[in-house]
């Protein structure tokens, strides 16, 4: 009975209500998150993004999950990325095949176009992360990641990366020097305050630009469950 439970609220967590319920509060307040990030980079068009978040577990692949949705439904074409190469879940929300992806194209194995997946969403594109390699670090920072990130911008209205939390590895800092913006993803009662803003100092000090950062789970009237604030 408790495996039972445990697979309901893991579906639970994966659902999209961007996509499942684009009328309801929560979407609303999605949507609000989308058009305050296109504020907050008015010197600069907002092409390419990163997610992230200060430790695990803070509803970071979620958010970026619903964020990708809401751009899609403006109707810019999206090109959804899990570089999340450590603990990926792309592929798990979208239920997507993940024997090829992202670390594929870096290594050379595959060119970008045999690895993006169509997702049942009109102009929104998906790329999983593709096997978990050894180095992750090394691949997100390489010249083969820029010239993919140039491609795709080619090909794509807006790109998204998913990213590793940014207090546990180093990936997030080195993808942010090649995004035009970071977005920080954090839960109430559970990102201690120090940490998020080590966070944003982590990021600061490679001059990513901090578009803002979103809090989740806090309890409002009407189901108003995220917030944003800009930086």
């Amino acid at each position: 009975m408790r495996r039972s439970k445990k697979k309901l609220s893991n579906k639970k967590a994966r659902t999209l209500i961007a996509k499942m319920n684009p009328r309801s509060p929560i979407s609303e307040q999605y949507r609000t998150i989308r058009t305050n990030l296109q504020f907050a980079s008015v010197d600069q068009e907002l092409r390419t993004m990163m997610v992230t978040s200060a430790g695990p577990a803070e509803g970071k692949s979620l958010t970026v999950s619903n964020l990708a949705v809401t751009f899609a439904q403006q109707d810019k074409k999206v090109l959804l990325v899990d570089a999340d190469m450590r603990k990926p879940t792309l592929h798990y929300t979208f239920r997507l095949d993940n024997s090829r992806g992202l670390s594929s194209v870096l290594i050379g194995d595959k060119l970008m176009h045999e690895v993006v997946q169509q997702s049942d969403l009109d102009n929104l594109d998906l790329m999983s992360s593709g096997p978990i390699p050894p180095n992750p670090s090394e691949l997100l920072g390489s010249r083969a990641m820029e010239n993919f990130l140039q491609a795709a911008k080619q090909s794509y209205d807006v790109v998204i990366f998913d990213t590793a939390p940014v207090l546990a590895v180093t990936d997030g800092q080195i993808l942010s020097n090649i995004c035009d913006g970071v977005l920080l993803v954090t839960r109430s009662k559970q990102t201690e305050i120090d940490a998020g803003k080590k966070a944003v100092d982590l990021l600061q000090q490679v001059n990513a630009n901090v578009l803002g950062a979103v809090l989740n789970d806090v309890e409002q009237k009407k189901s108003n469950y995220y917030y944003y604030y800009g930086s």
